[in-house]
């Protein structure tokens, strides 16, 4: 078997007699044949028993979240807030959701970003709002509760702050 770079993270070679799986890239002596299995994944080599190798470290594997850094965080936290995180619960909820803490999520989220999870939260309310705002008929106050707005006086508060002018404004013109 060679060790090719260009299979780095694509499959993980376990090795029966010792227990352990690693990446096509690991510098041990190569195993004999008979004593290898080959696994698409990490968690599947795990599943199947397999200890990851102490030396080409299996976690940092391309394609890995390890791999991608704290990019891979930052992410799932804005994936978690686009789906409502943050409109249920506070930014301490969230970090221990993608298991870390508050302040780390927000120093990321400032590197990355360059602004805060709750300011983040309040532009996808803000543009959600205003989506429904041009697109649907329901009441303003409906929209402000769907949008994630805890209250119709932050509501109108966040729509001053952004627009300088209050969320009717916003309403399609409609046809008579």
């Amino acid at each position: 078997m060679r060790r090719d770079p260009a299979y780095d993270g694509r499959f993980f070679t376990a090795v029966k007699t010792t227990g352990i799986y690693c990446r096509p890239v690991c510098p041990v002596k190569q195993p004999k044949r008979q004593n290898v299995v080959f696994y698409p994944s990490a968690a599947a080599a795990e599943r199947a028993g397999f200890r990851p190798c102490l030396r080409c470290r299996p976690e940092t594997a391309p394609f890995s979240a390890a791999w991608n850094g704290t990019q891979a965080t930052v992410s799932r936290a804005l994936k978690l807030i686009e789906e409502g995180a943050l409109d249920r619960a506070g930014v301490e909820a969230l970090a221990d959701r993608l298991g870390i803490g508050a302040r780390h999520l927000a120093r990321l989220f400032d590197r990355h970003l360059g602004a805060s999870p709750g300011a983040v939260a309040r532009t996808y309310r803000l543009h959600r709002a205003k989506r429904l705002l041009r697109e649907s008929e329901l009441r303003i106050t409906d929209i402000a509760f769907q949008s994630g707005f805890g209250s119709i006086r932050r509501f109108n508060a966040a729509f001053a702050a952004l627009y300088g002018r209050p969320p009717s404004s916003f309403r399609a013109p409609r046809a008579r």
